[in-house]
C-alpha cells in the first residue's frame, strides 16, 4: 500500500534519524520495531509501532509480541503498552513514532524495574500468583565492608579496571 503524503513526511524522518542505528527496523513503510536497551542486555525489550489508514489522527497499533519479548512477564507488557498509550493520547494528531521510541528509551529502568532478570517467565509467574513480591526488594543486599589496608592490597594486585593482571595465578615451575 502507499504511504499517505502526511505519513511519507514522517517515514522520511525516521529513516533519516535512525540511519545507522542498529536498534531501528523498518519492517514496511507503516510498520517499525525499536529495540531499547543492548542486545545483551537482560532488560532490552523490542516496541513494535505500525501506523493504520487514520494515523495519526488515531494511535498506531503498539505491539510487544515479537520473540525477542518472549521472556518479559505478560504483566510488564501490559504496563509497558499502558504508558506508551498514554504518551499516545498526549501526541494524538501529531507524529508520534519517534517521541514514542524515545519515550521508551527514557523509560526504560522504570519500564522494567519489576522484571526480573534472568528467570525462566513461566517458573517465575506459576510462584507469584498470590504473593507480592514487595518486601523482598525493598532488603538490599549489604555489601562487605573492606578495611583500608584490604581495600590498598586488592587495589595493588589489580590494574586500573579492577581486573587482575595477566599471569596473576600462574604457578612458577622454576621454584
Amino acid at each position: 500500500t502507499p504511504v499517505l503524503p502526511r505519513l511519507q513526511m514522517e517515514l522520511e524522518a525516521l529513516r533519516s534519524i535512525y540511519e545507522g542505528d542498529l536498534c531501528f527496523r523498518e519492517l514496511s513503510p507503516v510498520s517499525f520495531q525499536y529495540r531499547i536497551g543492548e542486545s545483551g542486555d537482560p532488560k532490552a525489550f523490542l516496541i513494535e509501532v505500525s501506523w493504520p489508514e487514520t494515523y495519526p489522527q488515531t494511535a498506531p497499533v503498539i505491539s510487544m509480541d515479537a520473540f525477542f519479548n518472549n521472556t518479559i512477564s505478560a504483566a510488564i507488557k501490559q504496563s509497558i503498552l499502558e504508558k506508551l498509550m498514554v504518551e499516545v493520547e498526549a501526541n494524538l494528531g501529531t507524529a508520534m513514532t519517534y517521541t514514542l521510541f524515545e519515550y521508551a528509551k527514557d523509560n526504560k529502568e522504570v519500564f522494567m524495574e519489576n522484571q526480573p532478570v534472568n528467570t525462566v517467565t513461566s517458573v517465575s509467574n506459576s510462584i507469584a500468583i498470590g504473593t507480592p513480591d514487595v518486601p523482598a526488594s525493598k532488603k538490599k543486599e549489604k555489601k562487605e565492608q573492606l578495611s583500608k589496608t584490604q581495600k590498598r592490597k586488592l587495589a595493588d594486585k589489580t590494574d586500573n579496571k579492577g581486573e587482575l593482571p595477566r599471569g596473576w595465578n600462574w604457578v612458577d615451575v622454576i621454584k
